[in-house]
């Protein structure tokens, strides 16, 4: 079996010098002749042929195609202006919506969208010198009719997701709840009101131990669930149970890999949930 690189992690700040040699400079790290040097604080990943620099915190900052959970606060004749948790406010043009034949005298915004309500929408437009442009054209994006919403650092939505949406699979097993997660760290919770108690219990621990290799256990700690066995752990049981079982008598046996499973998508498709 192939070996996976061990990935090293330790804290910087600004300045601090991440690694030496020949490896590529990634997120948040600038190469200065042989050094690579973190810009940010945060938690360095220093991999077999790349060194990053994932940010404790910071504000959220638009990039065109990110799924943003904004708050409709005010309208004019044209466009929606919405809170996306950024310096920067959304703008939601009512053509977008309505069709190229809108009209200011013959259609009302608020018949689509109110103030106050929360919305998904995707990024498609920001060049940082005007807010960014969003569109909620597309499946899973649009009002959002129900849930709960909670708050997590943008710069951990990459840990609240985890690899392959594993992290919020999890959550949302653990607590029987469906969550629609903004990359401008805004999520939505859809359950009963204990299991989203829960759900946000969870979603405040990825926050605090982002940095912790064994997050994903002490999630399934927090809500009770069975703590699956690492994969070398895995490989060490079945290696015991080969030895035990050639001792005993020889047999042929099949190891089968379970499938992951799917998620169901929500019958009503405008939250994404």
């Amino acid at each position: 079996m192939e070996n996976v690189p061990e990935i090293k992690r330790r804290y910087v700040i600004p300045g601090e010098v991440v690694a030496r040699g020949n490896v590529r400079a990634d997120l948040n790290v600038m190469r200065v002749n042989d050094q690579l040097i973190a810009t940010r604080v945060g938690m360095a990943e220093i991999g077999h042929d790349v060194v990053r620099v994932i940010p404790l915190s910071g504000p959220y900052i638009p990039r065109i195609d990110d799924l943003v959970v904004g708050k409709i606060i005010d309208y004019s004749a044209f466009t929606w202006e919405a809170d996306i948790n950024s310096c920067f406010f959304g703008i939601l043009p009512a053509a977008s919506v309505f069709g190229r034949d809108y009209s200011p005298a013959k259609d009302s915004l608020t018949d689509k969208l109110r103030v106050g309500d929360m919305i998904a929408a995707r990024v498609i437009a920001f060049d940082r010198t005007r807010d960014p442009l969003l569109s909620i054209s597309g499946p899973g994006l649009g009002r959002i009719p129900r849930g709960q919403v909670a708050n997590i650092s943008p710069a951990k939505v990459p840990r609240l997701i985890g690899k392959k949406g594993s992290m919020i699979k999890t959550i949302e097993a653990g607590t029987k709840s469906r969550m629609l997660i903004g990359q401008n760290g805004v999520v939505v919770i859809v359950g009963s009101p204990d299991d989203t108690i829960r759900a946000i219990r969870a979603i405040n621990l990825v926050e605090e131990e982002a940095h912790s290799a064994d997050l994903t256990e002490k999630v399934q700690s927090l809500l009770g669930m069975t703590i699956e066995p690492k994969p070398e752990e895995q490989q060490e049981s079945v290696a015991e149970k080969g030895e035990s079982e050639s001792q005993a008598e020889p047999a042929e046996s099949e190891l089968a890999e379970a499938a992951p499973t799917e998620v169901e998508s929500a019958d009503e498709a405008p939250q994404g949930i």
